[in-house]
C-alpha cells in the first residue's frame, strides 16, 4: 500500500576514507481512484482591528470559497474572533450555501486577539462531529500577534499536539505582515497540519484553495519511519521537517504526518558512512507505518524496505556524480540552509550565516545546477537573503518569506508553494531610471502564484518564457531595460545580460517615487478635538496608521488601540468630543505619554467604515 524508493546525490559512492552523502526517500500511498473523504472543517478567522478593510473583506471572501468548493456531506463551522469569540456558522452539514454565505457578510472587524479563544473553539467545534473517517480540521487564520488569552508560544504548541493526538488537526495561515510565524508554524508541525505565508490580500482565496486541495487529496495520515542504521552508518541531519525522536531501542523515529494523492513524501537525510569495499553496501532497514484508505475505510499499513548504496572506485564515482543530480534533493538542502542561516542570524552570526548561503550557491553552480530555472530561480533567492544579512537589513517580510520557503520545501512537494515571496527590495528604488527602450530589450515583473516573476514584453521573443533576473530589484508592477537576453542551455528560459534599468515612459507617474512620497510624515501632535462624532471624517482603509476603539469600562468611555504591537489595556489620551462605544477611528499614529504607561493619539482622526463583503 506503500510505494518507497531512493537515491543518493551520489550513484555509485567511492570507496576508500569515511564520507558524509545525502539520500532522498520517497513515500507514496497507492491508492487506486481513491474516494473523496468527507470534511469536518471549523474556519476560525481573525477579525480584530489590525483586520479591519481590506484584509477581512478577502478573508471572509476566502470563507464563500470555501463553501462553494464544499459538499452535503461536508461539516462546517465558522469562528470570528477578536478579544471575544463568536460562533458564526454552529457546526452542520453545507446544505444551504447561500443561508452560510450570509452569516460570514455580517462579520465586522473589532477589537484585540484572542487567538487562543478562537482557536480553542473551532476544536470544540471539530470534536463535536470527530469522525476517524472524516478529515477532521480547523484552519486558524490571522495577521496579527495574540494579546489576550493564552498567549505562551510553548502552551499554544503543547496544545496544538494534543489536540493532533485526540485527532484534530491544525492548519494555520498567517496574513500580511504582523503576525507570529514562529507560533504559526510551530502549531502547524506539532499538530502535523499546514502553514501558508499569504503575502497579499488578495492571494487569501488562492491559498485557501491549496489547502482544500491538500485535504481532498489526504490519502493516508501518520506517516512514521524508523531508522535501523547498519553498522558503520551515522544520521547527521535530517532535511526535511519532521518530528524526530527515538525509541526503546535508540533508533530514530520520524513523524512524516499526512500522505497526499498522487505527492511523493520526500524524506532527506544526510549520513556519514564509514569506509566501505566496492560493492553492494547495506545502509539501512526503513520501518514504515500509516493509517492509509484502504477497501473505503481508514486502516493501519506497515513494511520494511531495505536500502542499499554501490561503491566503486573514486574515478567511477566522480562520472557517476556528474551525470545523477536529484533536483528533489538539492531543493531540500536550499531549504535547509535558509533555515540554519537564519538561527545563525538571528544569534547575531552574520557573517557565518551569509556565507553559508554564497558556499552553497557556488556548489550549485559547480554542479550546473543553475541551468535548471527553478534552482536558478533559487539561487537568485539565496543572493537576496544573503545580502540582506550581510546587511544585517533582513526585516520582517523577509524573515517571514525565507521562513515559508524554508518550511514549504522541507514539508511539501509541491512547486506552487515553493519559492514564493513578493515583497520588493529597496534597491528598486535606487535604479538607474531610462524613459525609453532604445536598443535594448523591455521586461516587466507580474506576481504570478505567490511569486514575482519576470517576463518579456518587446517582440521578437518568447513572452511565456522566464527571465532569470535578480531577486534584490523585483517589485510587482515594475519594467526595466536589459542590454540582452541570453537563451539558457536547454532554451527554457532566458538570462539577463548586461546593466539593468527601470524603465518609466514619457507622461507616466513613476509608480515607486509616488509610493515613496506617500509615506506619511509623523507629526508628533496631538490629535486634532472635533467638536462631535459627526464632525469627523471617514475611512475604510487603515493603511499605515493605527486603529482605535472606543470601549466601555464600568461607567466610563476608553479608547484603546486595537493595531498589532500596542498594549491594548492601556488607557489613551483622546477627544471625549467623539467617544461612542463599539467605534472603530483611524489616527495617524500612537505616541507613548510621559508616564510611559498610557498613549496619545496624534494628527487626524478618522472614523472608520466598514463595508459589507
Amino acid at each position: 500500500m506503500i510505494n518507497t524508493s531512493y537515491d543518493f546525490d551520489q550513484a555509485i559512492l567511492p570507496t576508500g576514507s569515511s564520507l558524509k552523502t545525502n539520500i532522498l526517500l520517497r513515500f507514496r500511498a497507492d491508492v487506486a481512484e481513491s474516494p473523496r473523504r468527507d470534511l469536518n472543517l471549523s474556519l476560525v478567522i481573525d477579525r480584530s482591528g489590525s483586520m479591519a478593510g481590506g484584509a477581512l473583506h478577502h478573508a471572509l471572501k476566502a470563507a464563500e470559497s470555501v463553501i462553494d468548493q464544499l459538499e452535503s456531506n461536508d461539516i462546517l463551522s465558522v469562528v470570528v474572533y477578536d478579544d471575544a469569540v463568536d460562533t458564526v456558522i454552529p457546526p452542520q452539514a453545507v446544505t444551504d450555501k447561500s443561508a452560510l454565505k450570509t452569516s460570514i457578510r455580517r462579520v465586522r472587524a473589532g477589537g484585540i486577539t484572542n487567538l487562543s479563544g478562537g482557536w480553542l473553539q473551532g476544536c470544540e467545534h471539530v470534536k463535536s462531529q470527530l469522525d476517524s473517517q472524516k478529515i477532521n480540521r480547523v484552519l486558524l487564520l490571522t495577521d496579527g500577534h495574540a494579546n489576550m488569552g493564552i498567549q505562551d508560544p510553548k502552551v499554544l504548541t503543547a496544545t496544538s499536539a494534543k489536540k493532533a493526538e485526540e485527532g484534530i488537526t491544525t492548519t494555520t495561515l498567517g496574513f500580511d505582515e504582523g503576525f507570529n510565524e514562529d507560533l504559526l508554524i510551530g502549531m502547524a508541525r506539532a499538530a502535523n497540519g499546514n502553514f501558508y505565508f499569504i503575502q497579499s490580500i488578495d492571494e487569501a482565496t488562492e491559498v485557501f484553495s491549496i489547502e482544500l486541495d491538500s485535504l481532498r487529496a489526504v490519502v493516508g495520515q501518520n506517516l512514521k519511519v524508523t531508522l535501523e542504521l547498519a553498522d558503520g552508518v551515522s544520521l547527521v541531519d535530517t532535511l526535511s521537517l519532521a518530528t524526530v525522536t527515538q525509541n526503546e531501542t535508540g533508533q530514530t523515529v520520524i513523524s512524516l504526518g499526512e500522505l497526499y494523492e498522487g505527492e511523493d513524501k520526500l524524506l532527506g537525510l544526510s549520513l556519514e558512512i564509514a569506509a566501505a569495499a566496492i560493492g553492494d553496501l547495506p545502509v539501512m532497514k526503513l520501518h514504515y507505518s500509516a493509517d492509509v484508505i484502504q477497501d473505503e475505510i481508514i486502516q493501519s499499513v506497515s513494511g520494511t524496505a531495505d536500502v542499499i548504496a554501490k561503491v566503486g572506485t573514486v574515478e567511477e564515482s566522480a562520472i557517476a556524480s556528474s551525470s545523477h543530480i536529484i533536483l528533489e534533493l538539492s531543493r531540500l538542502t536550499i531549504a535547509k540552509a535558509k533555515e540554519t542561516a537564519l538561527n545563525l542570524a538571528e544569534h547575531g552570526r552574520h557573517e557565518e550565516a551569509e556565507q553559508i548561503l554564497r558556499q552553497l550557491i557556488k556548489e550549485l553552480q559547480d554542479k550546473g545546477l543553475n541551468e535548471n530555472f527553478e534552482i536558478a530561480e533559487e539561487i537568485d533567492q539565496l543572493e537576496y537573503f544573503a545580502s540582506r544579512i550581510a546587511q544585517k537589513a533582513l526585516g520582517n517580510a523577509g524573515r517571514k518569506e525565507l521562513r515559508d520557503q524554508s518550511y514549504q520545501t522541507m514539508t511539501r512537494n509541491r512547486s506552487d508553494l515553493a519559492g514564493r515571496g513578493v515583497t520588493a527590495g529597496d534597491e528598486v528604488y535606487a535604479m538607474s531610471v531610462v524613459n525609453e527602450v532604445g536598443s535594448g530589450v523591455e521586461l516587466h515583473c507580474i506576481r504570478e502564484g505567490g511569486k514575482l516573476r519576470v517576463k518579456v514584453k518587446s517582440d521578437g521573443y518568447d513572452v511565456s518564457k522566464n527571465v532569470q533576473f535578480p531577486r534584490a530589484i523585483r517589485a510587482e508592477g515594475a519594467r526595466y531595460v536589459v542590454e540582452k537576453l541570453e537563451l539558457s542551455s536547454d532554451g527554457s528560459f532566458y538570462r539577463v545580460e548586461g546593466i539593468i534599468t527601470r524603465l518609466t515612459q514619457p507622461g507616466e507617474p513613476d509608480i515607486f517615487v509616488t509610493r515613496r512620497s506617500s509615506q506619511r510624515v509623523s507629526t508628533g501632535k496631538a490629535a486634532k478635538v472635533p467638536a462631535s462624532i459627526a464632525d469627523l471624517e471617514t475611512t475604510d482603509t487603515v493603511d499605515n496608521r493605527v486603529l482605535v476603539q472606543c470601549v466601555k469600562e464600568g461607567s466610563k468611555l476608553r479608547a484603546r488601540v486595537v493595531s498589532d504591537g500596542y498594549e491594548p489595556d492601556w488607557n489613551m489620551r483622546f477627544p471625549r468630543s467623539v467617544r461612542e462605544e463599539g467605534m472603530l477611528y483611524v489616527v495617524d499614529e500612537v505616541k507613548t505619554a510621559p508616564d510611559g504607561k498610557s498613549y496619545i493619539a496624534c494628527g487626524d482622526i478618522k472614523r472608520f467604515l466598514q463595508s459589507s463583503v
